[in-house]
């Protein structure tokens, strides 16, 4: 367990360099808290004035005079793909978001010739919810998709009231509706719903005084930031599983996960770089938990230098791929892995994914540009 004992801050760190960062509106207490804790400032969550969101703030008595816009000049919250814009842009060294970059931010990085390195350090609950008076307390995942797909359309059907859905949605490139067509939707097409798309976070929750409303939105959001308890909009359970005790099992089916995302080819010995290794430490787990997030156990060497760029090795073995993130070229790149003995167990031309089949144990990949070694990863499966 975490203990204040335990924290370290970034030397050098202070109001003059810290980066610019960026975020979506569900990761902006956790950027506000980030940036507290690492220039001793005092904070706490307190009661907004517009609607009934919460807020990390800050102490102004622990910012100096020349400093007092500090906070609203470099935590910045233009959403999720605003952010992503951004960082493409070269506007932020660093974003906080719910995903990972969308394929209309992919085209439009790969026009500037920037690539990304994004990493997962905390995982959350993707909620569906409903009006207070809906007698529907869950749904399975396929009865979601169906409602999404028009295939279901009345509550009825899935044990309710015999009344019309009405479907709302967020959205495209919001982080939210990203989110909910990768991790809920998967290979299905949603039905657009024009007339129904919630322009804010936020705005979820008024629009469900509707009684046959169902929307989404994130745990840690809803529960803390959002400050809406179940009381007063319910979530639903998916599959039987309610999110609250399941999402460090990761038993509870929609679990999306905060990511921090760089550019590739940022100085490594910038303040930003910095930040993003430290937001990957031990002593950023009590703001991580403090926000409503699991943290994550994140690999510190998974980042590699080539030509001068740096690349991310993130091993999925749930999934059995090896990811391979912040390369722009993979033509004349190749890699091996080889076995505890120094076998090799696996080969072939380098892309972004790699499908594996290695043994438990002790193996190492190893990238090669024209037969020359110019990365290693010890990859460890257990």
């Amino acid at each position: 367990m975490f203990s204040q004992q335990d924290f370290q801050g970034i030397n050098g760190i202070n109001f003059d360099n810290y980066p610019r960062v960026d975020g979506s509106t569900s990761a902006s207490g956790l950027n506000t808290m980030v940036a507290c804790k690492l220039l001793g400032i005092r904070y706490a969550w307190q009661q907004g004035i517009i609607e009934s969101r919460v807020w990390c703030t800050h102490c102004e008595e622990d910012i100096p005079e020349q400093y007092r816009n500090f906070l609203s000049e470099r935590i910045q919250i233009p959403q999720t793909h605003g952010a992503f814009v951004n960082l493409i842009d070269g506007n932020a060294d660093i974003i906080l978001t719910h995903r990972t970059i969308s394929l209309d931010e992919k085209v439009y990085a790969d026009a500037k010739g920037v690539s990304l390195i994004e990493t997962p350090i905390a995982s959350d609950a993707f909620d569906f919810v409903v009006n207070l008076n809906n007698p529907v307390k869950s749904l399975t995942v396929e009865q979601v998709q169906k409602i999404y797909t028009g295939e279901i359309t009345n509550w009825s059907e899935v044990g309710g009231n015999n009344s019309q859905i009405k479907v709302f949605t967020r959205p495209r490139n919001s982080g939210s509706e990203e989110v909910f067509r990768i991790l809920v939707m998967k290979d299905l097409e949603p039905l657009d719903f024009p007339e129904s798309i919630i322009s804010s976070m936020a705005g979820i929750f008024p629009e469900l005084r509707d009684a046959d409303g169902i929307c989404y939105t994130f745990n840690a959001y809803k529960e803390l930031q959002a400050n809406v308890p179940d009381s007063f909009v319910p979530k639903i359970a998916i599959n039987g599983i309610f999110p609250e005790t399941t999402i460090k099992n990761r038993t509870y089916p929609f679990i999306p996960e905060v990511h921090i995302a760089i550019r590739s080819d940022l100085d490594q010995n910038s303040m930003a770089y910095k930040l993003y290794k430290w937001l990957q430490t031990p002593s950023c787990k009590s703001a991580i938990e403090e926000c409503g997030f699991i943290p994550l156990e994140t690999s510190e060497n998974s980042i590699k230098q080539i030509n001068n760029r740096y690349i991310q090795i993130l091993p999925n073995f749930a999934e059995g791929i090896i990811e391979i993130r912040g390369i722009d070229d993979y033509n004349n790149l190749t890699y091996r892995i080889y076995n505890s003995i120094g076998q090799i167990v696996q080969s072939g031309n380098l892309k972004q994914t790699i499908d594996i089949s290695i043994r438990k144990g002790i193996n190492i990949l190893t990238i090669m540009q024209n037969q020359q070694v110019i990365a290693r990863e010890k990859i460890i499966l257990k």
